[in-house]
Parts: C-alpha cells; structure tokens; sequence
C-alpha cells in the first residue's frame, strides 16, 4: 500500500459492537481491522447511519466526488481508498472506560496549548507543566494542580505559588469528563461526524 503518511496517520474513531465510542486509531490500525473483517465502516449521511465491509467501501471509494475534501485518501498501485471517519467492531462489546488519563499529551490539549498565565498559545516543545502549588509545598500531580505554562512564565513563578509570584491562571484546572484530544477534534469540520456518538456520552474515548 502507497500512501502518505499523513493519510495512514489520520484519525478514526472505533466503535464497540454496540455503537458506543471506545477509543480512536490511526488509520492503519483502521484498515488493517477492516482487512481481517473485524470491523465495518460506519458512514452518517443525512442523519443515518449506514455500514459498509471493506469490500463496498473500496468500491465507493472509487466515487471520489462523494467525498469532498473532507477525507483523506490512502493511494494503492491500483486504487483510492478513503480513510473512513467511523469504524465499529463486530466482536466487541465490553463498555469504555470512565476516567480521563492524567498525562501531559492531555494536560496540553486541555489548556489548548495556551500558557496558564500569560494567556498566549505555544507549540508543544516551547511548553511545560506548572504545578501551581508547588510540590516543595506539597502540591500534588493532579489535574487541579497542573497546568499548561511557558517556559518564560513557568521561570519567572519559579517555585512559588501564584499568590507569592503576583501571577494568576486565566483559568480554573480541573478534571475533564472527555478526553481533552477528542474535544479538541471535535471542533474540526473534518470530525464532526463523530459527535453523533459523543454527544450525550460521560466515557472518555482512550487514544492508542
């Protein structure tokens, strides 16, 4: 299989057999369940939902004009397949978990890569995790306690607490009852459709 890496990296959420989101794979992972039919493409067009087998999708893969530019496409030697957006697993029906893992990927997507305190929005290596009450005085790794900051603004409170360092977050941290990556690719015309599955949902989706 020819491909970018970039189309085999994209995003597909899975489903369990029950239709409830578990987790998000890239696509590779995607195809590879779709191959061995452990899986089926699940498309929601005008509010229905509809399935397809590896097999049906590559043919209407083929249609090119019925996906705009909202898909990303996997080129073979002989063909175009699209990365599908939704896939669903035939033999799973075990329930996704409940808690949001605590982890820097997720503390960066909950603050939107934004300094906690100068408000100003970074890339990833030009950031760092603050604890607001300092471990030296007994702060904790929580999600109450850490927050997203720049590495100036993150030198300059040093090892203080906001009060002392006459500094103050722009916001609350909390814990999020989603997965704070989901919430963000959810505010992306290109995944939009997964909100059909998250929308009355508390799970968190896991990232693999």
């Amino acid at each position: 299989m020819i491909a970018h890496s970039s189309a085999l990296n994209s995003n597909v959420l899975v489903l369990n057999r029950l239709y409830m989101a578990i987790r998000v794979v890239n696509a590779r992972r995607a195809f590879s369940l779709l191959c061995r039919d452990l899986a089926e493409v699940i498309s929601v067009e005008d509010g229905k939902y509809l399935s397809y087998d590896f097999d049906s999708w590559t043919e209407l893969s083929e249609l090119h004009e019925l996906f705009g530019d909202e898909y990303d496409f996997v080129r073979t030697v002989r063909m175009q397949i699209a990365v599908p957006k939704v896939i669903r697993l035939f033999g799973y029906d075990r329930l996704p978990k409940q808690s949001v893992k605590l982890n820097r990927r997720n503390i960066y997507a909950r603050d939107h890569n934004t300094c906690q305190y100068c408000g100003e929005r970074y890339p990833t290596n030009e950031l760092s995790l603050d604890h607001v009450v300092p471990r030296s005085q007994g702060g904790g790794n929580t999600w109450e306690n850490l927050v997203c900051a720049c590495i100036k603004c993150n030198s300059k409170k040093g090892g203080r607490t906001p009060a002392q360092a006459h500094m103050k977050t722009i916001r609350k941290p909390a814990q999020p009852k989603r997965n704070p990556v989901i919430s963000m690719r959810l505010g992306q015309d290109k995944y939009a459709c997964w909100q059909a599955f998250l929308d009355n949902a508390y799970w968190s989706v896991e990232l693999r």
